[in-house]
C-alpha cells in the first residue's frame, strides 16, 4: 500500500510542508522511479514485481500528479526546481545516491539528478527534452488533447470503455503500443489520475523552454526509446546520445512512449542492466 512523506523545504515566500506519495517494495540498492506527465507511480506496476527482486525500488507519485499535492504557490516546476525537491525526498527517505529510471517527464528528471551528481546511474525512458521546436508543440498539443478527453468523458463512459481491448486503445493508445494488455482497472485509474492531476498545466508551461544541452559525466546513462513511440518520435533518442555521448542507447522494439506495460520483461532488464 502506497505511503506518504513529508517534509519541509524553503522558498522565496517562506517555508512550505511539502508531501509525496510513494510505493516502496523489495530489497538491495535504492532505485527511483519516475512517471511522465499526467500519470502517477502505478505507470511502473508492470516492471515492479522483477525490480524488487534485486533492488529497493521506491516509485514516487511527482509533486501534482497522482496523490501528490501540488507544489506550493511561490515554488516553481522548473527543471532544476523539482530536481532540487527529488533531492530532498531521497534524504527524507534516508536513502543516499539512489540508482534512478524515468520515463518521458520522468526521464528528463533522472537526467537533471545525474547531472546534478545526486543518483549512482540513470535509466531514461524516452526522455523529455531533446525535442525540436515543431516536435514539442506535437507533443504538447496531443497532451494537452489527451487531457481533454479525460476530462470531458464522463466517468460511466470511461468505465464502459475500459472494458475492451478497442475501448482501453480509445483511452491510451497515445502512449502505449499494445493498450490492450492494460487492464481495465489501470486503464481507468490512469485516465482519472490525468484528468485530476494539479501540476499538468504549470509542468507544460515549465516544459516549453526545456532543452536537455548537458553531458552526463562521471554517471553511468542508459537512454531506452521505444520503436513505436508516437509521442516523442525515437529520432529523438539520437540527438540524446550526441549530447550525452557516453550514454548508452537502447532501441525497445514494439514498444510506445510508455514502455513498462509494453515489454515489462524487456524493460525490467534495460534497467536491471543500467543500475549494476
Amino acid at each position: 500500500m502506497a505511503a506518504k512523506i513529508s517534509f519541509s523545504i524553503e522558498s522565496p515566500m517562506g517555508s512550505h510542508m511539502l508531501s509525496f506519495t510513494y510505493e516502496r517494495v523489495g530489497e538491495g540498492e535504492p532505485l527511483l522511479l519516475l512517471h511522465g506527465i499526467g500519470h502517477h507511480w502505478q505507470a511502473w506496476e508492470p516492471v515492479l514485481g522483477i525490480l524488487a527482486a534485486e533492488r529497493d525500488v521506491i516509485a514516487v507519485d511527482l509533486p501534482g500528479f497522482g496523490t501528490s499535492p501540488a507544489l506550493p504557490d511561490g515554488v516553481s516546476y522548473d527543471l532544476a526546481t523539482v530536481g532540487s525537491l527529488l533531492g530532498s525526498l531521497c534524504e527524507a527517505l534516508e536513502i543516499e545516491r539512489p540508482h534512478v529510471a524515468g520515463n518521458s517527464l520522468g526521464g528528463l528528471l533522472a537526467l537533471e539528478l545525474g547531472r546534478e551528481k545526486l543518483v549512482r546511474s540513470v535509466t531514461a525512458l524516452s526522455p523529455a527534452g531533446f525535442w525540436t521546436e515543431r516536435e514539442r508543440r506535437y507533443a504538447f498539443g496531443t497532451l494537452r488533447a489527451m487531457r481533454f478527453g479525460a476530462q470531458s468523458m464522463p466517468l460511466p463512459l470511461i468505465e464502459s470503455l475500459s472494458r475492451t481491448a478497442a475501448g482501453r486503445a480509445a483511452l491510451t493508445s497515445s502512449i502505449y503500443a499494445r493498450p490492450g494488455r492494460r487492464s481495465p482497472e489501470a486503464a481507468v485509474a490512469e485516465t482519472l489520475a490525468l484528468r485530476r492531476a494539479t501540476g499538468f498545466h504549470e509542468t507544460l508551461a515549465a516544459g516549453r523552454s526545456v532543452l536537455f544541452r548537458d553531458d552526463v559525466p562521471d554517471v553511468p546513462v542508459t537512454i531506452g526509446w521505444g520503436t513505436r513511440d508516437r509521442l516523442l518520435l525515437r529520432r529523438q533518442g539520437i540527438r540524446a546520445k550526441h549530447v550525452i555521448p557516453g550514454a548508452r542507447l537502447v532501441r525497445l522494439p514494439g514498444c510506445g512512449h510508455v514502455p513498462m506495460n509494453d515489454d515489462p520483461a524487456l524493460v525490467s532488464r534495460v534497467i536491471l542492466d543500467g543500475s549494476r
